[in-house]
């Protein structure tokens, strides 16, 4: 009955839009000892809620009681070829945001989701304790899945699939059956450090290891004061998050396009110039943010993330007169940013 069963929920998750399901157990001892050594590193920086929760991220009964077996998914996010996004992030004027943030907010999606594959469960058994996550409380949710058999955890401390490379979210259901366990699969990074080379901000101080008080994607989303200034020329025209070491992975040459229509770019996301956003109102920026990840940042962020951008463009005296016509806005954050960028721009 229950390999039957875990049949059946790799079937419905299938037509559900989920790549990959696998099935494993709540041990995560090992991945507890590489966190607890990681917080003790200050590599979190800001991130407090990684060590506020305790235990509970790798203990998962205590999140959920009576965790036996927890459902880790994967789904696949990448709307455009390498190709398309090398040449935006290779067009110093151009406006490079991470490819999983061009189309709607995969928390809402991959939620409902999971929770129609709960739901297709409880019409199969009946009741049953489960709770779905997505990026919404402490898991671990690389380790997880992992140990599921989605993936490794390459060097750049992303989950990578032979089959599917790594341009894909995840998702958990916890739940109090107890299921068979998909087996692991090994690591396959071999000696390939190309992500700890092309790392623009070299966060990856270590394979397996990542700063993220250096990470591009932690300075420009998570960060919410100024970006150290001895980072800001590293960043380039990244003005959310950073997918490099993606891009550079050999693994990702096996990457298929997603099939999902709502993570595919919306308001040309993903062909915008700098000038353009920069010039953006706060009433423009949350219409064209709406249902999308970015507007999680707030425009604030926004307007800091694109003055240092604009502060590493090549020397134009647009991009300068649009800096300066920005001095009157209210935020000191973003003043400052706007004065290193026009320093950047007139020396």
């Amino acid at each position: 009955m229950p390999q039957t069963l875990v049949e059946k929920i790799k079937t419905w998750g299938a037509e559900l839009g989920f790549q990959q399901i696998g099935i494993t157990n709540t041990d995560l001892s090992q991945a507890e000892k590489r966190l607890q050594t990681w917080l003790k590193k200050d590599f979190h920086g800001e991130l407090d809620y990684m060590a506020r929760h305790g235990l509970k991220r790798s203990r998962p009964a205590l999140l959920h009681e009576n965790t036996q077996s927890i459902i880790s998914v994967r789904m696949d996010y990448l709307p455009e070829n390498h190709a398309d996004m090398n040449h935006v992030l290779t067009s110093p004027t151009a406006a490079y945001i991470s490819r999983y943030a061009l189309g709607r907010d995969y928390h809402k999606l991959m939620r409902q989701r999971l929770q129609k594959l709960a739901d297709k469960i409880q019409t199969e058994i009946g009741e049953f304790g489960y709770r779905a996550f997505v990026d919404s409380a402490p898991v671990l949710e690389k380790a997880i899945a992992e140990k599921a058999g989605l993936g490794w955890i390459g060097k750049h401390s992303n989950l990578i699939n032979r089959k599917a490379g790594s341009w894909f979210f995840l998702g958990e259901i916890y739940t109090d059956l107890d299921l068979p366990n998909d087996a692991p699969t090994t690591s396959h990074c071999g000696e390939c450090v190309a992500c700890l080379t092309v790392c623009p901000t070299q966060a990856i101080v270590a394979p397996y290891q990542v700063d993220a008080r250096r990470c591009v994607s932690y300075l420009t989303i998570e960060l919410h004061g100024a970006i150290p200034e001895e980072l800001r020329p590293l960043i380039g025209n990244r003005i959310y998050g950073c997918d490099d070491c993606q891009l550079v992975c050999p693994w990702n040459r096996f990457t298929n396009l997603t099939k999902e229509p709502d993570f595919h770019p919306r308001q040309r996301l993903n062909t915008q110039e700098l000038l353009d956003v920069f010039a953006w109102t706060e009433t423009e920026f949350l219409t064209k943010t709406e249902g999308s990840a970015i507007r999680r940042i707030g425009y604030e962020r926004w307007l800091r993330n694109i003055a240092v951008a604009l502060g590493n463009a090549p020397k134009n005296e647009a991009v300068l007169a649009a800096l300066k016509a920005r001095l009157t806005v209210d935020s000191a954050l973003v003043r400052e940013h706007i004065l290193w960028a026009i320093t950047r721009q007139t020396r």
